[in-house]
């Protein structure tokens, strides 16, 4: 690191605020959207878009509210019709994880790719276990999920 560098981080980072370099590799297409993202929401650029991201991503299942609770969760996992690797490794985890995964529905959709639906029941860390294998899948297309305590539907709960 040159002295100019150093000071201009020195400045914007605080004498005391090290931070390290690290090397990520991501589809060209993906990192257009990150920079495009940058723009569009005021970020100084692609490194503070990832720190957030990441801030964020590793705060989904920290949520004290569902700590020591029953849990159900949706997971959805969409990939390439072609890609068999995934549909074998979706296999695998419905395996692994019988005793959370409460149903499972896998369809095709669109002209190329299919759908894996899993409905699970079980702790903040096994269902957060469960996701993480399947963000850790390779060739995934879009994860999406939710979770919700089964003791509390909103008005329902009241009833009793």
């Amino acid at each position: 690191m040159t002295h100019l560098k150093m000071i201009i981080f020195n400045i914007l980072c605080g004498p005391h605020c090290y931070m390290s370099v690290v090397s990520v590799s991501m589809p060209e297409e993906l990192l257009n959207r990150i920079d495009q993202f940058a723009d569009d929401h005021g970020y100084t650029g692609r490194s503070e878009v990832l720190r957030e991201a990441s801030r964020n991503l590793l705060g989904e299942f920290e949520d004290k509210k569902l700590e020591d609770r029953d849990l159900m969760g949706v997971v959805t996992v969409v990939f390439d019709y072609e890609t068999t690797s995934v549909e074998e490794k979706m296999m695998h985890l419905r395996h692994e994880h019988e005793d959370i995964v409460a149903s499972n529905f896998h369809s095709h959709v669109g002209g190329h790719h299919c759908m894996e639906l899993f409905v699970l029941e079980g702790s903040l860390e096994e269902i957060s276990t469960f996701v993480g294998k399947i963000r850790a899948t390779k060739d995934t297309l879009t994860i999406d999920y939710s979770v919700l305590p089964v003791d509390d539907f909103g008005p329902l709960a009241d009833m009793n």
